[in-house]
């Protein structure tokens, strides 16, 4: 009898010991408060407006809009790693019009096309 609980209490220990996937600093899912979209699974930290909270959500789909995402723009969305509009799931570009004075006041939107499918 002391040996079956022994077992039972090592089998216990074993299956809780298996770390959860989902974290609570990375790895977060849609919907959760996050500082950087660094944190994300989306890889989107979305915020509404300048004093909402940010959020995990998922990537622009087809026709929806977005924030051109590139490393060399300095813009403050890329800066922080926070959007107003999510950058375009894989495969889709963001059509937008860059300028100067959008990439200051976090105004550079556009919207997500398959360009592959565009010039067919």
């Amino acid at each position: 009898m002391e040996k079956v609980l022994i077992l039972l209490l090592v089998a216990l220990a074993v299956a809780y010991a298996v770390p959860d996937p989902r974290g609570i600093i990375i790895n977060l899912d849609e919907g959760e408060l996050c500082l950087n979209s660094a944190q994300c699974t989306s890889k989107c930290c979305h915020r509404e407006d300048g004093l909402s909270l940010a959020r995990c959500a998922p990537k622009a789909s087809e026709n929806s809009e977005c924030s051109a995402f590139s490393v060399t723009t300095l813009s403050l969305q890329t800066l922080y790693g926070i959007y107003y509009k999510c950058p375009c799931e894989r495969g889709l570009t963001c059509n937008v019009d860059k300028t100067i004075v959008g990439s200051i006041t976090n105004t550079n939107f556009g919207v997500c096309l398959d360009l592959g499918r565009a010039t067919e």
